[in-house]
């Protein structure tokens, strides 16, 4: 019987590593499809393989999202992919005052100016 919790443990954190992450795409799809009312929700969420809870917790964001835009509040979190070129850009440019600062450094020693530190 000691054996027992271990075991369940190990099973909830096999369970936790090998839970499917599902994009924003395929939530909206999801919600949508349960919008329409073709399909009880409990159908769509044993086909999806999800909880009937989380279904509710996403409509719930996706009706929140859409009320909030709706509104005019246009301030939305950045996607995966913006916040990706976002920083290749921040550290193109954090090359390039490397660089200018390094060259200008270069040209106020071959002037004989004074140095700053």
């Amino acid at each position: 019987m000691a054996q027992k919790p271990t075991v369940e443990a190990r099973v909830r954190e096999i369970r936790r590593q090998t839970r499917r992450r599902y994009s924003a795409e395929e939530k909206i799809r999801i919600v949508l499809e349960g919008l329409k009312g073709e399909e009880s929700v409990a159908e769509l969420c044993r086909k999806e393989g999800i909880s009937p809870n989380l279904y509710y917790n996403w409509s719930k964001e996706f009706l929140e999202a859409g009320k909030r835009r709706m509104l005019g509040d246009t301030k939305r979190e950045a996607s995966s992919g913006e916040v990706i070129s976002l920083r290749r850009e921040n550290q193109q440019l954090k090359l390039l005052v490397a660089d200018l600062s390094l060259r200008n450094q270069t040209l106020k020693k071959s002037e004989g100016g004074p140095e700053e530190e």
